[in-house]
């Protein structure tokens, strides 16, 4: 695989408030300072523009901040955003997107790369039949936890027997600049009660950009699988959001974490694709006890993030 490309690293400080913005924005405002006597702003807003209205992260942080006001997002659970423009091909928000959380069933498009990855060693022992491809299908958009350890004990077998770690090391052998805070440790139980594997925003960021541009093997395939109609939480339900926009993605659902990753690919008003990445990540401290309740209301917190992103893209790119 090729190198992540430069756009994909945004500078941040060291968050130590949950949902404190990243430096991107006070660099950003002064470098728009500076360049306001006439130079280039090299893929940013025009200026009348940028002064008349905060930039994406700015008014992700506040609509999240008040998401915890409403007590739709308690005190007690972090969270992580992140949102890349294919377009613009810049970073757009980047609010805690260093930090390991659990991974859920996020990581299950993770587990089919690694399997791809085993194939290619192989020499053509391992083989992508139809049943390997039933059972990714039951993995990704079933989210089923069976096929999933299935598929990682099929990769333990084909890397030394090491068990759920042979997944996280197929990934970091192949990609280690693209997983470089992810942890598996673990088969997923049929109970789905998993809570040691983590991973970043930004791992998931760099896998959906790696995956985009074709730069894994059989990432049309991965792609494919991530698009099939589920219920996901970042266009279904979406109060402005077209009903023909395609998404690849995984949602991640425990009773500690509520998740969802993928690609949006929306048009615009000449019907040319104008792709972004959204990754929204709700972790709480400890596990809820009101299991269907706590997950529909940050799923729905979720969507209202969602959609607010959205449209600023509208605004960005003239979508349809």
């Amino acid at each position: 695989m090729h190198g992540t490309p430069q756009d994909l690293w945004v500078p941040t400080e060291h968050i130590t408030h949950d949902d404190a913005p990243a430096l991107l924005d006070r660099r950003s405002f002064l470098g728009m300072s500076t360049l306001a006597g006439g130079a280039l702003l090299c893929g940013l807003p025009g200026l009348a523009d940028a002064a008349g209205r905060p930039p994406l992260q700015a008014q992700v942080v506040g609509l999240v901040k008040r998401l915890r006001a409403e007590n739709k997002i308690r005190w007690d659970e972090k969270t992580s955003w992140s949102v890349y423009d294919f377009t613009g091909r810049k970073k757009l928000v980047s609010i805690n997107e260093e930090q390991p959380r659990q991974a859920a069933s996020m990581m299950k498009p993770f587990v089919a790369q690694a399997f791809f990855y085993t194939m290619r060693d192989s020499g053509g022992r391992l083989q992508y039949t139809s049943g390997v491809r039933d059972t990714m299908e039951y993995m990704i958009r079933k989210s089923s936890n069976t096929a999933t350890t299935e598929l990682m004990q099929l990769v333990s077998r084909y890397n030394g027997n090491m068990g759920p770690q042979a997944t996280e090391y197929v990934l970091k052998r192949h990609a280690p600049q693209v997983f470089r805070q992810t942890s598996i440790v673990e088969y997923i139980p049929a109970n789905g009660r998993t809570y040691r594997n983590t991973a970043s925003a930004r791992d998931y960021s760099r896998f959906l950009y790696a995956q985009w541009h074709r730069q894994m093997p059989y990432a049309s395939e991965v792609l494919e699988l991530m698009s099939l109609p589920n219920h996901d939480r970042i266009t279904r339900g979406v109060s402005n959001m077209p009903s023909d926009v395609r998404v690849f993605d995984k949602t991640g659902s425990t009773a500690m974490l509520c998740g969802n990753m993928g690609i949006i690919e929306c048009r615009d008003r000449r019907g040319r694709p104008r792709p972004y990445t959204f990754i929204g990540i709700i972790e709480k401290a400890d596990r809820t006890n009101y299991y269907g309740r706590w997950i529909t209301n940050r799923s729905n917190a979720m969507r209202e993030v969602s959609n607010l992103v959205y449209s600023y893209m509208q605004g960005q790119h003239r979508l349809a």
